[in-house]
């Protein structure tokens, strides 16, 4: 660590505390190219006003907690909702839209798959960007960008064409995982960043009873408009509405500084200490002249002489500049010791989101073939693949049916029950999160979780069917507060939004394997599905053991 502005040395009548102990060789910060720290100067304020020097994390400590960490939840909650919503809308959309679209199993399982197909694009391309140009202004674009694709896909009249926009809708919708989630994780203060991420993550929950309401709300109202051969239905509405959140962002996120945290790692040591101000300034209603901190202690590069040679070459075009760094960042994350972290995070995300997406996005239309099932034969008991043989064979899904779209209120009233069952467990992340740790939540998570995937199997009724479901939801949301955190933390700050796009990419394709092989084997061969989701589940959660402990951790 260097001082931003280091002057004469001059003995200092304050108190100076040793924060950091210096690493000698082979130590992890030397391993990532950190040099050690310098001693900050303690703020005493019954000594006086004197100058303070300070890391990143004595500083966002010293701007205190208050009113802006909460319109920060509030905003960067408000983007985790729209995302799950946009996500998650499309389970509730296939019952609806499968006549208009004239929709089989297999293409609902690729409109299911086709989102994440572009996330896994978006999120890789935005996530590389936002280590470059910073957080903030990719989030508003990101978030402009995903509105216009959703409201473009409702006025879709084709399969083909909808397929079309949702790519784009996730193409934008990809970098704001990754984004959001570095940006928000680099304003906490270590000993609340846990709490606060899993708070966050509860925001998805909160996304999902959203789309459940609304859509028990909109979809079976039969509202819309028909001229000729332009249909604007109650799912197409519905869709519109689903956009309203990202126009919501995109301007609220302007009330927002950059990352003081991303500043400081390129070099903008006065604009992050101005933010370090503004933040004070808002949480505790005094002048800005009265923060304590005046300088900034920041990373010291271990290599200088690459640094001159970079700026040597800052004649080239901003654009050239930028894909370069892409580029590094990318290859730093498959380099030791980076490389371990990149892997295990990569398939971490990649067996979780099979289950997660694979089965949750699959709800709704089990909920309606069950339902299915006890209107035509008197609720009478059958597990999932005698109902969904029936429905294949002889019911509204068998070649010889007329379509209807129809969707009876109870599978609604049902996934809505179903989503509402992550709440506490998303309080107990909450709570529990830095005293338990990550490792625990996401352990247990993937354990009961692939256990509620394995019990699907052996569900004789609707009823049976929405308790493991509804268990399912509430584990599964609680594995998710946890990996996010996890990978969140355990990449440094220049590769952060990169390292963890990286590892949506893998979600993503998590997510697009578990529809296409759950709509493909659901109607072939039936109980295949809940049994690989149940080990992938629990063999996935078990690598975050070979992870370093992040809880209470400073941010590297």
């Amino acid at each position: 660590m260097v001082e931003t502005d280091p002057g004469p040395k001059k003995p200092h009548n304050c108190d100076v505390k040793i924060d950091h102990q210096l690493n000698g060789p082979g130590s992890k910060t030397t391993e990532l190219g950190i040099s050690p720290l310098k001693s900050p100067t303690k703020f005493d304020p019954e000594k006086g006003g004197h100058t303070e020097k300070a890391d990143f994390e004595k500083a966002i400590e010293l701007a205190h907690y208050g009113r802006f960490h909460y319109l920060l939840l509030a905003v960067c909650g408000l983007v985790s909702t729209s995302e799950e919503m946009d996500v998650i809308s499309m389970s509730f959309i296939l019952p609806s839209a499968q006549c208009d679209l004239d929709l089989t199993t297999q293409t609902k399982g690729w409109l299911n798959s086709i989102i994440f197909i572009g996330m896994m694009v978006g999120a890789y391309a935005w996530g590389s960007v936002a280590d470059t140009l910073g957080r903030k202004r990719v989030l508003i674009a990101i978030s402009i960008i995903n509105a216009l694709a959703i409201v473009a896909s409702s006025f879709s009249q084709n399969y083909e064409l909808f397929m079309l926009f949702r790519f784009m809708n996730g193409a934008a919708l990809g970098g704001s995982g990754p984004v959001i989630w570095s940006y928000f994780a680099e304003f906490q203060p270590k000993k609340k960043r846990g709490a606060m991420l899993s708070f966050m993550a509860a925001f998805w929950t909160l996304g999902n009873l959203f789309v459940a309401g609304l859509a028990w709300v909109i979809i079976p109202s039969e509202i819309g408009v028909q001229s000729g051969a332009f249909i604007y239905n109650s799912w197409r509405i519905f869709l519109l509405v689903m956009s309203l959140p990202s126009f919501i962002v995109a301007a609220l996120l302007f009330l927002l500084p950059e990352s003081p945290k991303f500043l400081i790692s390129t070099g903008r040591h006065e604009d992050a200490l101005e933010v370090f101000k503004g933040i004070y300034m808002m949480n505790t209603g005094r002048s800005k002249e009265e923060y304590p901190v005046k300088q900034l202690l920041v990373e010291e590069p271990m290599h200088p002489k690459q640094e001159k040679q970079i700026e040597a070459k800052e004649p080239k075009s901003k654009l050239r500049r930028m894909l370069s760094d892409i580029v590094e960042h990318s290859k730093q994350l498959f380099v030791p010791p980076i490389l371990k972290f990149t892997t295990i995070s990569i398939t971490i995300n990649f067996t979780f989101h099979i289950g997660y997406y694979g089965l949750m996005m699959w709800f709704p239309e089990m909920f309606n073939r069950f339902d299915e099932w006890s209107r035509t034969h008197d609720n009478a008991e059958a597990d999932i693949c005698q109902v969904t043989a029936y429905v294949t064979q002889y019911g509204t899904h068998s070649a010889e049916a007329h379509c209807d779209s129809h969707i009876n209120s109870d599978v609604f009233m049902e996934s809505l029950i179903t989503v509402a069952a992550a709440i506490p467990s998303n309080i107990f992340a909450v709570l529990g999160m830095d005293r338990l740790g990550r490792k625990f939540f996401l352990v247990f998570a993937t354990f009961s979780a692939g256990t509620c995937s394995a019990a699907m199997y052996f569900v004789y009724n609707k009823t049976n069917n929405l308790i493991v479901s509804a268990i399912f939801s509430s584990v599964i949301s609680c594995g998710n507060a946890s990996l996010d955190c996890l990978i969140t933390e355990v990449f440094p700050t220049n590769l952060r939004a990169t390292g963890v796009a990286v590892s949506m990419v893998a979600a993503r394709l998590g997510g697009i394997i578990g529809n296409v092989v759950i709509a493909t084997l659901l109607d072939t061969y039936c109980p295949a599905p809940t049994f690989i989701v149940a080990v992938l589940l629990a063999s996935g959660g078990l690598m975050c053991l070979f992870l370093p402990n992040t809880t209470r951790q400073a941010l590297q």
